[in-house]
């Protein structure tokens, strides 16, 4: 798999993402997958990309980008399902 994705970002030209990004990436997804819809996971992190890519344009840090996004759809998302509070 991950010399799938690997292929994939250089075939389009890209840095392929690290293990920390990857992880993140799966993260965002599977938190809005389950906590908000299943088939906006991958329109979330859609929209994660493209900030971590205008971040980056600009000269600034693609991981640095990619931890804000998580941060910002994480404190967006509802309680998970059976936690009191």
């Amino acid at each position: 798999m991950d010399e799938w994705i690997d292929a994939f970002a250089t075939s389009l030209g890209e840095e392929p993402s690290s293990p920390r990004e990857t992880g993140a990436v799966l993260k965002l997804a599977r938190e809005v997958a389950h906590r908000v819809e299943r088939r906006l996971a991958p329109v979330s992190s859609f929209i994660a990309g493209v900030h971590v890519g205008r971040v980056a344009a600009e000269g600034g840090s693609r991981e640095a980008a990619l931890a804000e996004a998580l941060e910002a759809a994480l404190a967006m998302l509802p309680p998970e399902s059976g936690s009191t509070g």
